[in-house]
């Protein structure tokens, strides 16, 4: 079967040509980090737009790397939350006009269970039961995964995510944006004890909190205003590593699974996958990461999900399904009345 994957929740136009469950045939992405970066962040309209002009040629260069034929296409699976609505709808809307042009189902898939689809990607023959942590811009979650369609949200962020903290702090400090690969860069050659800043909610619960530890970050900038950033971002990179790490092996311990899935854009920095296999393997647990490629925004995650709810669970989605920036994980994709192919219409 081939699946063609549309991305457009946040700030990145990705297209993915899938072969049955796991072949990639094509992944393409445009980000739109220039487009965004004069404003320190994505602005919803212009993402939009951006998509909106991007995402036919990005399925025409996906088709031509992966040299299959519109005729081919077996299947559409598309984002369709959470994320800003905005780019949402676009992706959607596309989504369905190919699905009702070449007479194919369409499905469409949560952003946060794409995630986890990475993992399987990188690993197919680790399967659920596992602990997920899911660490991006805008989320941070863990979830026990008892299959790929059986998920349970555990804890939440309660303000700023993990890679919003990281941005946040390139912001105060001229980084740039997106400022997480920097910070991963700078903090690989700076003292991660340089700097006493607090752990938010350590040993508390499964949500997290970083607001606070962006407020640190602010008063000790007014006592230091010309910091080493080697330092100042290996102390900050330490203490959103601690936390996260505590969390998911405490997490892991109480729910008694033995495997741990970080996925996301923040699973591609170095510091987290340095200290988290090895603070984990001493507690009898092993810790899995997709390749880098796989961690950011792509469409191969959103393709794979779509081919396994399709094919199966026997599951497509009716024309009407409608974008949702909020979407729950916990619980989606249980329970849910398979329709078939031919009641989309």
């Amino acid at each position: 079967m081939i699946t063609l994957g549309i991305e457009t929740s946040c700030d990145e136009t990705a297209v993915a040509i899938l072969r049955d469950r796991d072949e990639i045939l094509a992944n393409t992405i445009y980000s739109q980090v220039d487009l965004h970066a004069r404003y320190g962040g994505v602005v919803p309209e212009l993402a939009s737009r951006d998509h909106l002009k991007k995402l036919p040629y990005l399925v025409e260069e996906a088709l031509g790397k992966a040299k299959v034929s519109w005729k081919e296409i077996e299947l559409v699976g598309v984002t369709y939350g959470p994320g800003l609505i905005g780019p949402l709808v676009v992706g959607v809307s596309y989504a369905k006009g190919l699905s009702v042009a070449l007479d194919v189902p369409f499905v469409g898939v949560h952003h946060l269970a794409a995630h986890l689809f990475a993992h399987r990607l990188a690993y197919p023959n680790v399967p659920p039961p596992f602990l997920g942590l899911i660490v991006s811009g805008g989320h941070t979650e863990l979830v026990v995964v008892k299959d790929w369609d059986d998920f349970r949200v555990i804890g939440t962020t309660r303000d700023d995510a993990a890679g919003e903290a990281l941005d946040k702090l390139g912001r105060l400090v001229g980084l740039g944006y997106p400022a997480g690969p920097t910070i991963d860069s700078l903090a690989r050659e700076g003292d991660a004890k340089a700097i006493p800043f607090p752990r938010p909610m350590l040993g508390e619960g499964f949500d997290t909190s970083f607001a606070g530890l962006k407020t640190a970050a602010v008063r000790w900038l007014k006592d230091h205003p010309h910091p080493d950033l080697k330092d100042l971002c290996a102390s900050y990179l330490e203490a959103i590593a601690d936390v996260l790490v505590d969390k998911a092996i405490r997490a892991a311990r109480i729910y008694e699974l033995e495997r741990i899935v970080v996925v996301g854009g923040v699973a591609a920095n170095s510091r987290l996958r340095e200290v988290f296999p090895d603070l984990a393997a001493e507690r009898g647990m092993k810790v899995f990461f997709p390749p880098p490629e796989l961690c950011t925004d792509n469409a191969v995650m959103v393709a794979a999900c779509a081919y396994y709810r399709f094919a199966e669970r026997g599951h497509c989605d009716p024309l009407f399904l409608s974008p949702e920036a909020n979407l729950p994980l916990d619980g989606w994709g249980a329970g849910e009345m398979d329709i078939g192919a031919q009641g989309q219409q």
